[in-house]
C-alpha cells in the first residue's frame, strides 16, 4: 500500500452497519470533515482498508466489516526541529525518557504541525530522524495531549525496532493516575470492552461491538468527598482508551469535557490522568528499567484541596 504501513493506529476505523453502501459513500457519511471527491482519493491511495486490504470507491460493504482511514502525514517542513524545553528523565544510547507536559502533542499532525515533542527532541537529538522513518523520529508510543507523563523515545533503528516489539507483545507495563467523577463499586477492577470508533461521534472512540480488544485494571488510591484516586494499568494500547474505560464504567476522568462532563466542577485546564510509571526492557542488555514522572504541580494541588 503506501504510508499506511509506518501508522501503527489509522486515524479513523469505521465499522459497517448495514450492507450495500458504497465505501466512499458510507466513509463521507462518517467523516464530513473530508470530502467525496477527498476520500476518494484516499481509497485509490490505498489509505482506506477494508478488514485490512485496500479497496476501492464503489466497492459494496457488508455489514460488520472494518473499515480503516489513514490520513497522509505532514508536510516534512513540519518536522523542524524547535528550541522547546524538554524533562528529561532517563538518557543512554538505546532509549530516552521524557516527562511530557499536559498540552503537548507528541508528533506533528493536521491541525499541529509545530510545537510537538517530536519538533523538540529533534532539536536536542537530531539523530532522531534517521529512527523509524521521518515521521517517527523516534515515538514507539503515544501518550494524549492533555495526558502528562512519562514517554520513551528510541534513538537507534536497532532500539526503535526493539521497543516496538516489547509495545506489540505488551510486555511494557504502564501505570497511570487518574482522578474520576464519583467511587467505583469495588476498590479494584478489570475493564475487557472493545474499543473503535463511537458510530455517532466520529471524532472520539468507545466501546463497541466489533471493537478493538482493550483491557484496563484499576486500584483505588484514595477517596475523596465525590471524587476517587485510582491507579490504572492498561494492557493494551488502543486511543483514549482509559478515558472510554473509566467513562464506560460510570467514572469519567476529573477535566474530560469529551468523555466526561461538558461542565466541570473542579477548575482544571487539562484532564487528571498522568502516566506515572513505565517498565521496559533494555535494548541492548534485557535488563529491566522503570522511569517514574512525579504528579504535576496543577494536580497535586488538586489533591490537596479535596482532602483539606
Amino acid at each position: 500500500m503506501t504510508d499506511a504501513d509506518f501508522l501503527d493506529e489509522p486515524d479513523y476505523e469505521l465499522t459497517a452497519g448495514a450492507e450495500g453502501d458504497r465505501l466512499d459513500r458510507l466513509v463521507a457519511d462518517c467523516l464530513p470533515d473530508l470530502s467525496r471527491t477527498r476520500i476518494q482519493a484516499l481509497i485509490k491511495e490505498g489509505r482506506v482498508t477494508v478488514n485490512g486490504a485496500p479497496s476501492k470507491p464503489a466497492y459494496r460493504v457488508e455489514e460488520g466489516e472494518r473499515i480503516a482511514v489513514y490520513l497522509p502525514p505532514p508536510e516534512p517542513s513540519a518536522f523542524l526541529p524547535e528550541a522547546i524545553p524538554l524533562d528529561v528523565l532517563y538518557e543512554d544510547a538505546d532509549l530516552i525518557a521524557l516527562n511530557k507536559p499536559a498540552g503537548m502533542v507528541v508528533h506533528p499532525a493536521h491541525g499541529h504541525t509545530s510545537g510537538t515533542l517530536v519538533n523538540a527532541a529533534l532539536y536536542r537529538w537530531p539523530e532522531l530522524r534517521q529512527v523509524g522513518d521521518e515521521y517517527r523520529a523516534g515515538i514507539v508510543h503515544r501518550l494524549d495531549k492533555d495526558t502528562s507523563g512519562v514517554i520513551v523515545i528510541a534513538r537507534t533503528p536497532a532500539a526503535h525496532r526493539a521497543l516496538a516489539e516489547q509495545f506489540a507483545g505488551r510486555s511494557v507495563s504502564k501505570r497511570y493516575l487518574a482522578l474520576v467523577e464519583g467511587h467505583p463499586d469495588s476498590p479494584t477492577g478489570r475493564i475487557e470492552a472493545p474499543i473503535g470508533r463511537d458510530p455517532r461521534q466520529r471524532k472520539q472512540m468507545a466501546v463497541v461491538r466489533g471493537g478493538r480488544e482493550a483491557i484496563s485494571e484499576f486500584r483505588l488510591l484514595a477517596s475523596y468527598a465525590d471524587y476517587a484516586l485510582l491507579e490504572v494499568v492498561i494492557f493494551t494500547g488502543r486511543t483514549h482508551q482509559i478515558r472510554v474505560h473509566l467513562a464506560f464504567i460510570g467514572h469519567p476522568v476529573v477535566g474530560d469535557t469529551v468523555y466526561g462532563h461538558r461542565r466541570q466542577r473542579l477548575r482544571l485546564d487539562r484532564h487528571f490522568l498522568h502516566a506515572a510509571e513505565l517498565t521496559l526492557h533494555s535494548p541492548t542488555t534485557g535488563e529491566p528499567l522503570t522511569f517514574a514522572a512525579p504528579l504535576p504541580e496543577e494536580l497535586a494541588r488538586v489533591l490537596d484541596d479535596l482532602a483539606r
